[in-house]
């Protein structure tokens, strides 16, 4: 990779972390949503419950935020002129 060469041996440790990756996130999130509420009911006496709509709106804010806090930004700097940026740093 240093070099501008993707070697066969690079690809596949790549793929390797990839999947690794991939199979630990799948698996905290599977983990997160069904024995958090285990965790919570033996630690306190409070009820405790995932709900798929509750993950669904946590994603759904947490995605919006990211967009909108993304995007526009970028689009206000791509419309601005990079003369007067530099001039006003």
């Amino acid at each position: 990779l240093c070099r501008g060469q993707i070697l066969e041996e690079s690809r596949r440790q790549y793929r390797k972390i990839l999947h690794r990756l991939a199979a630990s996130g799948a698996e905290g999130i599977i983990l997160g949503c069904t024995e958090i509420s285990l965790l919570v009911r033996t630690a306190t006496p409070l009820p405790a419950s995932v709900t798929a709509w509750s993950v669904l709106l946590g994603v759904g804010v947490s995605v919006s935020c990211g967009l909108f806090f993304g995007i526009f930004p970028a689009r206000k700097a791509a419309k601005t002129d990079p003369i007067i940026s530099l001039r006003h740093e």
